[in-house]
């Protein structure tokens, strides 16, 4: 699946990647990691970090932008010690800035109860940023142990136990390592991208940050066994517990092979103004229909919501108390 496997563990055959320390299914350290050979290598990297938010973008003197894309807090400067992973693969933006503002507008024209009736009307565009988030994509195989209590067979008790174990195949399953957006966006965003369009250098906006990957590969390692857990505890729920219902569902996973893919997401990262205060709209890099914001909520309309609940409650009252 990818390019940066080097060689195979000496104990277990399994591919490794540039980078690996040890084998990631057996854990085996690689002699020539530790001698500095080609699995070892390192790469320092200056980056600017803010200190709101903590996410890293790549530093360039050209792009004159102290402050954060995805908070607008100020940045500072630092040089990294550990190594930092490097996207392989950059998806291209395909929506243009002109139409993430549209798309901006477009959200903030929508009419929902809550929010003000004037949005759109009053809302400024305060900043649009293009940028481009990282995330792993790892494909891998494992055996799956699994036992849990189901209404399958219970006879005369509500439960019984099951157990069993199956070989699971996973295939280009994204894990986020953005630190400025949330889970939940980088969740709805990922559905979104083309990934078959990667090219090997980033390609839209002049003014596009890159986002690094602010995390070492060991700790990248435990994210993407922590996927392949849920990934494997949700096809077990859906695919091999018996019965209607089922409870206390355990799953051990033992990877069998594992590979990694890292690639870099397109998103416009855009700030608006309503009434003094900022709020954040996140348009899909590829897709300028997945929008994803917040908006403010108008206070006479949750006041009218409340007071017209608390007089339906008095005169609920008042009916039952005749």
């Amino acid at each position: 699946m990818t390019a940066e496997a080097v060689a195979g563990c000496a104990r277990c055959g399994s591919r490794l990647e540039r980078g690996d320390l040890r084998c990631p299914i057996c854990g085996l350290a690689e002699e020539s990691a530790r001698a500095g050979g080609a699995l070892a290598v390192r790469e320092q990297a200056k980056v600017v970090r803010c200190g709101t938010c903590g996410a890293s973008l790549e530093y360039s003197a050209e792009v004159k932008a102290p402050r954060c894309a995805f908070c607008a807090s100020v940045m500072h400067v630092e040089t990294t010690e550990d190594p930092q992973e490097q996207a392989e693969s950059f998806l291209p933006f395909t929506v243009e800035p002109a139409a993430a503002r549209a798309a901006l507008m477009g959200f903030l024209s929508e009419k929902r109860f809550f929010r003000p009736g004037n949005l759109a009307e009053e809302a400024s565009l305060h900043s649009l940023r293009p940028m481009w988030w990282p995330a792993w994509a790892f494909s891998a195989g494992a055996r799956v142990s699994w036992a849990a209590d189901s209404d399958a067979g219970n006879r005369r008790s509500e439960w019984a136990p099951h157990a069993g174990q199956t070989e699971l195949t996973f295939q280009e399953i994204l894990v986020p390592a953005s630190r400025g957006l949330t889970e939940d966006e980088c969740e709805q965003l990922a559905g979104h991208y083309q990934r078959a369009s990667g090219e090997a250098a980033p390609r839209g906006p002049e003014d596009g940050q890159v986002e690094r990957f602010d995390v070492t590969r060991s700790g990248a390692r435990r994210q993407i066994l922590a996927a392949v857990e849920a990934q494997a505890r949700a096809e077990v729920e859906r695919s091999h517990i018996p019965g209607r219902r089922f409870r206390n569902v355990h799953v051990a996973v033992v990877l069998s092979s594992l590979e990694t893919r890292r690639y870099a997401l397109p998103a416009y990262v855009l700030a608006y103004r309503y009434r003094g205060k900022l709020y954040r709209v996140v348009v899909h890099g590829q897709d300028a229909g997945c929008v994803l914001g917040k908006a403010p909520v108008s206070v006479a309309k949750v006041v009218l919501v409340v007071g017209a609940v608390l007089l339906a409650l008095l005169v609920l009252v008042l009916l039952f108390a005749r």
